[in-house]
C-alpha cells in the first residue's frame, strides 16, 4: 500500500511539522517569536488559498461540474461555519490568547478535530496525485506552525507543563492519521466520493484563510506591516505554483 503509506506520512508531516517548530518557536525569545509567528500567519494565507484555488478545485472540476463542485464548496463553507459556532473550529495565531483553564480541553478536542480534517484533505490529495498531496500538506502544515505556538501558550497560560502541553498536542495531532485513513476507506470503496471530497477539502482552506487569519491580518493583531503581509501572502501562493510546475 504504498500510497497509503505516502498519505499517511504526508498528514504527519502536515501535523507534527508544525507542530514540531511551533515548539521550537516557543524556546525563543518573546520578542524573536513575536516578529516571526505573524510572518507564517501571513505565509500561511497565500499557501492555503493557491493549494485550493489552484490546485484541488481543477482536480475536482476535471471530475465533475462546476455546479457541483461549487455546491459541494458552498455547503462545506456552511459546514465550517457551523462547526465554529459549536467551538469545534477554534483558532489562535499568538500566544496572547487568554483563555480559562477549564477552557482548555476545548483546545484540545477542537485541535483533535481540525488535525483529522487535516489528514483526510491530504489524503484525499495524494489520492488525486502525490505531487498535489505534497503541496497541500505543505499548506497544511505553513497553517499549523502559528496555530501551534497559540495552542501550546494557552495550555501553558492554564498551568500545564511544557512536557505535558507538548504530549497532548502529539494526541491531537495523531487524530490526523484518523483522519487520512477514514479518506482512504472511503475513496477506494467508493472512487465517485473524491472530487467531493476535494471540493470539500478546498471549502476547509478558504473557511480558515478567508474567516480566520485575513480577518486577523486586517485588524493588526498579528502584523501591522501590509506591505510586508502582501508579500508573504504571495510568497505561499508562488510555493505551491512553483512546486506544481516544478513536479506536477
Amino acid at each position: 500500500m504504498p500510497l497509503l503509506a505516502t498519505a499517511l506520512g504526508l498528514s504527519l508531516f502536515g501535523s507534527f511539522g508544525g507542530l514540531l517548530v511551533a515548539s521550537s518557536l516557543l524556546l525563543f525569545e518573546d520578542g524573536s517569536r513575536a516578529r516571526i509567528v505573524p510572518w507564517l500567519v501571513s505565509y500561511a494565507v497565500g499557501a492555503l488559498l493557491g493549494v485550493s484555488l489552484l490546485a484541488l478545485l481543477p482536480e475536482a472540476l476535471d471530475s465533475l461540474s462546476a455546479s457541483r463542485v461549487l455546491g459541494t464548496l458552498l455547503a462545506g463553507i456552511l459546514t465550517f461555519f457551523v462547526l465554529e459556532k459549536l467551538v469545534l473550529l477554534r483558532h489562535c495565531h499568538t500566544d496572547a490568547c487568554h483563555v480559562h483553564s477549564s477552557t482548555a480541553p476545548l483546545v484540545i478536542v477542537g485541535d483533535a478535530f481540525h488535525n483529522f480534517m487535516d489528514g483526510a484533505i491530504i489524503c484525499a490529495a495524494v489520492l488525486s496525485s502525490v505531487p498535489l498531496g505534497v503541496n497541500t500538506a505543505i499548506a497544511v502544515a505553513a497553517h499549523e506552525i502559528p496555530q501551534e505556538v497559540g495552542d501550546v501558550a494557552i495550555l501553558l497560560a492554564a498551568g500545564y507543563s511544557r512536557r505535558r502541553a507538548f504530549m497532548l498536542n502529539i494526541v491531537s495531532g495523531a487524530s490526523g492519521l484518523v483522519g487520512a485513513l477514514l479518506a482512504f476507506v472511503a475513496v477506494s470503496i467508493v472512487p465517485q466520493v473524491r472530487p467531493y471530497v476535494l471540493a470539500f477539502s478546498s471549502a476547509s482552506l478558504i473557511y480558515i484563510a478567508m474567516s480566520d487569519l485575513i480577518p486577523d491580518l486586517h485588524r493588526g493583531q498579528v502584523d501591522r506591516n501590509a506591505v510586508r503581509q502582501v508579500l508573504l501572502i504571495a510568497t505561499g501562493v508562488a510555493t505551491i505554483v512553483v512546486f506544481e510546475r516544478l513536479v506536477g
